[in-house]
């Protein structure tokens, strides 16, 4: 009987510190994914870059790499926040498991164009963003 309960008692330990390893992983993944869109936003290239790692690599889903690096990434979106003062990204939905984040956005490029949708799915390593895939 003693045994059981050791086992029992190991068995919960452990799948409590499992359970709290992943609510902080989702923690941290939805915090980067929320402060890069806030950047994004305020067209703050600096601030949107910050939660991305420098060999970010980014998709057209599925596999499709549009490129690679934070410089090029720099590049891209300096433009496009210079080109496009009505850009404006709005969260529909978020769904977040484990170092994955998958966000629903509604996006204005300009007021007088429709409003697109896409999907944005992020991968989380190391305390940054290394990947990043696009659907539309």
């Amino acid at each position: 009987m003693k045994n059981l309960l050791l086992i029992t008692f190991v068995f919960f330990t452990i799948s409590y510190g499992i359970a709290q390893d992943k609510v902080a992983i989702e923690k941290e993944a939805t915090a980067l994914a929320q402060e890069q869109l806030d950047g994004y936003n305020k067209r703050d290239i600096e601030a949107f870059l910050k939660p991305y790692s420098e060999n970010v690599k980014v998709y057209t889903f599925p596999d499709q790499l549009l490129y690679e690096g934070k410089a090029k990434m720099r590049e891209e979106y300096t433009s496009m926040f210079n080109q496009l003062p009505d850009l404006h990204c709005k969260l529909v939905n978020r769904i977040v498991l484990n170092n994955k984040v998958i966000d629903h956005e509604e996006v204005v490029f300009m007021k007088s164009e429709p409003k697109v949708y896409a999907i944005a799915m992020y991968t989380i390593t190391d305390g940054k963003i290394s990947e990043v895939r696009f659907m539309q």
